[in-house]
């Protein structure tokens, strides 16, 4: 869909985009504030921001409780929701065209009228403790949170979360939010069809009240490589792994537009190097690859679930395939091939106003910079083989790693797994 971009900046000093988008008949909204786990005063009280998340939409000056603002937000079918991450804590929403100002404003009462009541507190505090509970039953979900803690990020896994939940009381909520919920610290993304409406939207902005504040910083880690681990659940039918390698910078855009194209080579199809050649031997019935930038590193990593007696076999393909793409050994129709794909998924990325606003958030939430959508096909097939190669090479020259698994192994299966990686860094 065609849009157009407008960056806003409120009296109060939040920033904004504002999307339009002609014919659209929904307004997609996302307010986003760095007001994660890792926000919390400390680390005693880490799931203050996901306890303050259930409470989003409770009681505030205008609403007694979560159930009178949930019936008035939702009689025209409009939906709302909130997720908090590391970092990040944001609102969402979703509602008809014909009633996006009344949304709006019960947007603005949530985010800036909280009252945070202690029995809405007790409640959402259980709710959260049985979320945390149900993912020990997660694979993905355990084995991630591990890997991470062990390269060295300062987050806490579901069992230490589970174990400290009962300490935070509801005066942590409200010192969180008053802390992290200024408008130095908020950005947002509006899309929709605003038919001249503009000033009146900016006017509606510029109504809400909170503290001025500043944009909080992004805590620096140092990360290390750490010994293989093992998640051990004797019940476990298969072997569920993760192999996470970090460099300790941020990929440049060029850098990571060509280990997208890399992850799609390897993994991305049933036609790729490492998951097609898999699926034909019947070793694996899916698995990823990613590579991802942050502020201070970025990080590059593969994950599957696979039988015990046959994990083996897939590690092996990995690093067969690596190693030729350490060698230089990609070609120019495989590359080509990646940039296709990429471009046709660029394309089906912009059908509602609901994805573009997530297309343009995601980058705009991590450092402001507003994404050019029109000139996204120049920068996909900007991509290089000696950028993909070169890329690839720096995560192996950092040489830091670390190898993890959830299942019914023992720790040295999971050693000797791990073994098969390190001639690759070694070659390096």
């Amino acid at each position: 869909m065609k849009h157009t971009v407008k960056e806003i900046v409120l009296k109060n000093g939040a920033r904004g985009l504002l999307i339009d988008v002609p014919g659209a008949q929904v307004m997609s909204t996302q307010f986003h504030f760095r007001a994660g786990y890792r926000f919390a005063r400390d680390k005693s009280i880490y799931e203050t921001a996901h306890i303050m998340e259930h409470m989003a939409f409770g009681a505030s000056k205008r609403f007694k409780d979560a159930h009178a603002y949930e019936g008035e937000f939702t009689k025209n079918g409009a939906y709302h929701n909130a997720y908090t991450s590391d970092r990040s804590m944001v609102y969402e929403a979703e509602c008809a065209k014909f009633e996006w100002e009344r949304i709006l404003d019960l947007q603005r009462s949530a985010i800036t009228e909280p009252i945070f009541v202690e029995d809405e507190f007790q409640s959402e505090r259980g709710n959260v403790k049985s979320e945390l509970t149900g993912y020990l039953n997660v694979p993905d979900r355990l084995l991630w949170l591990k890997l991470s803690q062990e390269l060295g990020e300062d987050v806490l896994t579901y069992p230490e979360r589970l174990a400290i939940l009962g300490d935070i009381k509801v005066s942590d909520i409200r010192e969180h939010y008053k802390r992290t919920h200024t408008a130095g610290n908020l950005r947002f993304v509006i899309a929709g069809d605003f038919e001249g409406e503009h000033k009146r939207l900016e006017a509606m902005l510029n109504e809400w009240q909170l503290p001025e504040g500043e944009r909080l910083p992004i805590p620096v880690d140092e990360m290390h490589s750490a010994a293989p681990f093992l998640i051990r659940r004797k019940d476990a039918p298969n072997l569920t792994f993760g192999w996470s390698m970090v460099v300790s910078r941020r990929l440049s855009d060029e850098e990571s537009d060509a280990m997208g194209g890399l992850n799609h080579i390897l993994t991305g199809t049933l036609r790729s190097r490492i998951l097609g050649e898999a699926r034909k031997r019947g070793i694996v019935y899916s698995m990823f690859s990613d590579a991802s930038a942050y502020e201070h590193n970025s990080t590059w990593d593969f994950g599957a679930q696979a039988n015990t007696e046959t994990v083996g076999e897939v590690i092996d393909i990995i690093v067969t395939e690596l190693r030729a793409i350490l060698r230089g050994e990609l070609d120019e129709a495989e590359i080509e091939a990646a940039k296709s794909y990429a471009l046709g998924r660029h394309q089906m990325g912009a059908q509602t106003a609901g994805r573009i606003n997530g297309w343009y958030a995601g980058r705009y939430f991590f450092d402001g910079k507003i994404e050019d959508f029109e000139g996204q096909p120049e920068q996909i097939n900007a991509i290089t083989k000696e950028a993909i190669i070169e890329t690839a090479r720096a995560f192996f020259h950092a040489n830091c790693w670390t190898f993890g698994a959830y299942g019914s192994s023992d720790i040295a299966f999971i050693r000797e797994l791990s073994s098969k990686f390190e001639p690759l860094f070694e070659q390096q």
